[in-house]
């Protein structure tokens, strides 16, 4: 990696080709349909070329490689989780075949009445709690991203994550009877 920073596009090519076995690798691990696990890869590729200037000759460069690999497949498995998570199926309905009758379609309209049940008690709660159990919970974030993303410390996170899911709790509990 030291020749590639100092400009030898031949070093960098086969430092290139030298690392894809090892990126699939780290890859593969996590990301088992082999197309998408191919543009986990791409990415990655992606992100040394574009960091490599970031690299210090004097360390490791496994070590740098894999942080980069992990991150850009965790990326894309939070992304895959977020389009699922916001997906809803119309045409499919799921059924149980352990008792007559199960999931009919009253069953997924009371469904959504709780999903909208849910929004209108998150729309009554403090906008900071708000914040904290949409990051914390809906989104799942760690504290550290949730923090980054909403300015508020760690410590104000959880407090304000705790109350508001009290009080919806309290809301839902509230509506239900």
């Amino acid at each position: 990696m030291a020749q590639a920073q100092n400009g030898d596009g031949q070093a960098y090519q086969s430092l290139l080709l030298a690392i894809l076995p090892r990126v699939r690798a780290i890859v593969g691990r996590r990301v088992s349909d082999p197309t998408r696990a191919e543009d986990v890869v791409q990415e990655v590729l992606l992100s040394v070329h574009k960091n490599r200037h970031t690299y210090d000759p004097k360390l490791k460069f496994a070590p740098w490689l894999h942080i980069i690999a992990q991150r850009r497949t965790l990326d894309y498995l939070r992304k895959i989780y977020r389009q699922g998570a916001r997906e809803v199926l119309v045409d499919e309905y799921p059924e149980t075949f352990m008792v007559d009758g199960a999931n009919t379609i009253e069953d997924e309209a009371l469904a959504f009445d709780d999903i909208d049940r849910l929004k209108a008690a998150m729309d009554k709660l403090p906008p900071g709690q708000r914040q904290a159990v949409n990051f914390l919970k809906l989104q799942e974030m760690s504290l550290k991203e949730a923090s980054a993303a909403s300015g508020m410390t760690v410590a104000s996170l959880k407090v304000s994550m705790h109350r508001g899911l009290k009080a919806l709790r309290a809301e839902m509990a509230e509506e239900g009877e």
